[in-house]
């Protein structure tokens, strides 16, 4: 197998660790905070499997960009690829709409990781100009 596309294999990679990093940030520091009847039992419920859906969809996204890599024809997964870009745009719109609409001091700490989104989407949406061999000449 050889590597067909690598803004998809470096956007999967990102994806992978992204999942991993959610995941480890949710369990040691954002999750354990709700404990101890902090909030609602209903509420913790609800913001944990929140939390878990996002790590799941960036696993997910990772594994079909690492498989896409490696596809022969990139033509047939280009829609798939710009639509997981729009569900990343508009999942960065959310989070810095809701952000600075009830902490807007707080917009400033959410850079990085609009950064991190913004590059990733930008990797995808090259990845998905990519030509494939025969059509380069």
């Amino acid at each position: 197998m050889r590597i067909r596309n690598y803004f998809y294999l470096t956007a999967g990679i990102l994806a992978v660790l992204f999942a991993a990093t959610h995941a480890w940030n949710g369990h040691t520091a954002v999750l354990p905070e709700l404990d101890g009847g902090a909030v609602a039992l209903a509420t913790e419920t609800v913001f944990t499997y929140v939390w878990h859906i996002i790590t799941a969809e960036n696993l997910i996204f990772g594994i079909a960009f690492l498989m896409m890599a490696f596809v022969r024809e990139p033509a047939k997964h280009r829609f798939a690829a710009r639509m997981i870009a729009v569900i990343l745009a508009v999942r960065l719109a959310v989070i810095l709409g809701i952000t600075a609409a009830l902490d807007a001091a707080s917009l400033a700490a959410s850079a990085v990781d609009a950064v991190a989104i913004v590059v990733y989407i930008a990797l995808i949406l090259f990845g998905a100009r990519v030509k494939p061999r025969a059509a380069r000449a």
